[in-house]
């Protein structure tokens, strides 16, 4: 047992160190951020942030709590990098969220649901690929394999 539990905690720090840093400078490059940006809208220090993305230290749960809205992510997302949380055993039902997202109104949420959907449908299963089907003049899939 003690074997496991030392095997989960190297396999949760090395996902950590190897992950967290770089995802993060990602996230503040996508974000369009400076480091000292970032800083100054988390409230964390330059050079702290520095360390953090370099991989040299590893934050605690309140910095990285810190950093999720001023990278406009959610903190899970962060703590699952960082390796405090593990990953949902439940597969997330992306058409649920979908649906109900505040944010967005019926007719985006039936288009989204269905371009999802169609996506879905169009996928090889075995080989996690989509077919290619053919499409008309005006764009439409007739949903017919090409291949």
């Amino acid at each position: 047992m003690e074997q496991r539990e030392r095997q989960s905690e190297r396999s949760r720090d090395e996902r950590s160190q190897d992950g967290l840093g770089p995802f993060v400078r990602e996230q503040r490059r996508l974000a369009d951020l400076s480091l000292r940006r970032l800083a100054d809208l988390s409230g964390v220090s330059n050079p702290y942030l520095s360390q953090i993305e370099r991989g040299l230290r590893m934050p605690s749960a309140e910095v990285l709590r810190q950093l999720a809205p001023a990278l406009g992510i959610p903190a899970e997302t962060l703590y699952a990098r960082a390796g405090l949380l593990d990953a949902p055993a439940v597969p997330i039902d992306l058409v649920t969220l979908i649906r109900h997202d505040p944010a967005l109104t019926e007719a985006q949420k039936r288009t989204l649901v269905h371009i999802y959907e169609s996506f879905r449908a169009g996928a090889d299963p075995d080989r996690g690929e989509a077919r290619p089907t053919s499409v008309g003049a005006g764009g439409e899939s007739s949903g017919r394999d090409i291949g």
